[in-house]
């Protein structure tokens, strides 16, 4: 897969939702109760997953669960495990949708997310404006996870993470800027620089996503909501269709093109 690093489309305003995003998500990864070692810590974040992240089963037939992970560790017939009991808490499905879009799995898990939502966030707002990119976010977000329930209805299994709304600014960049250049990282033998068109980018992306979700190409497919992704990704092509005709082309690259250097325009 291609990696982006930067994409030569600036920005008029500062994108103050965006910074904000990344920054919740770094400041809500670090709350995690990562703290703890083996046994131990599984079980504390198994009782806060079931918390704070959404349940595609809970989701669907609104019901919560009689016996959850209490966060303590115990020793049963079979040996040490997680404690099981009744919630002591009360938890709202729809809600968690919102929590688990906060969540994220790992430092690789959080780090993905945040680059491409640096890269291809900030031009969505731009576009949109901030207040509306807030909300275009988090409909993408709840739609992807919802979407992914839809297909998924008897999983028990929680769902974290903002890829399913990420994914809906990659597809609103798609429709918005298709010909902006973005400079991405190629690993072949070593990762070659190359400056490729959204449009090769995001739908390289998307197909592998497709590929993915049918469970070829990897061994992660059941960890991965992939199912997410693509949901998410054409929730925010359609949102953003209606800004097409009004967004001005990013500008004409200069300098180094796909290993060649550009012929320089003449004015007349």
């Amino acid at each position: 897969m291609v990696i982006p690093v930067h994409d030569v489309n600036p920005v008029r305003r500062t994108p103050w939702v965006t910074y904000g995003l990344i920054a919740a998500n770094v400041v809500v990864f670090l709350l995690m109760p990562w703290s703890g070692q083996g046994l131990a810590q599984l079980c504390h974040m198994q009782a806060f997953l079931d918390q704070y992240a959404a349940v595609p089963q809970e989701l669907i037939h609104h019901q919560l669960p009689r016996l959850v992970p209490t966060g303590d560790v115990g020793v049963g017939a079979q040996g040490p495990g997680c404690v099981i009991g009744p919630p002591d808490y009360d938890k709202s499905p729809e809600l968690s949708v919102g929590t688990a879009m906060f969540l994220h799995g790992g430092w690789l898990h959080l780090l993905g997310n945040m680059l491409f939502l640096l890269i291809f966030g900030n031009n969505v707002e731009d576009r949109m404006g901030h207040v509306r990119f807030a909300l275009f976010y988090g409909v993408c977000g709840f739609v992807a996870t919802y979407g992914f329930a839809v297909l998924n209805a008897d999983s028990g299994e929680p769902l974290i993470g903002a890829s399913g709304a990420i994914a809906g600014v990659l597809g609103a960049y798609l429709v918005l800027y298709p010909k902006a250049r973005v400079w991405v990282l190629v690993p072949f033998l070593i990762f070659l620089p190359l400056r490729l068109p959204a449009w090769i980018v995001l739908g390289f992306w998307f197909a592998l996503q497709a590929v993915y979700s049918s469970g070829e190409g990897v061994s992660d497919a059941g960890t991965v909501a992939y199912a997410a992704h693509i949901v998410g990704f054409l929730a925010g092509m359609l949102l953003a269709w209606p800004l097409r005709p009004g967004t001005p082309p990013p500008p004409e690259p200069r300098g180094l093109l796909f290993g060649r250097r550009a012929r320089p325009r003449h004015t007349w």
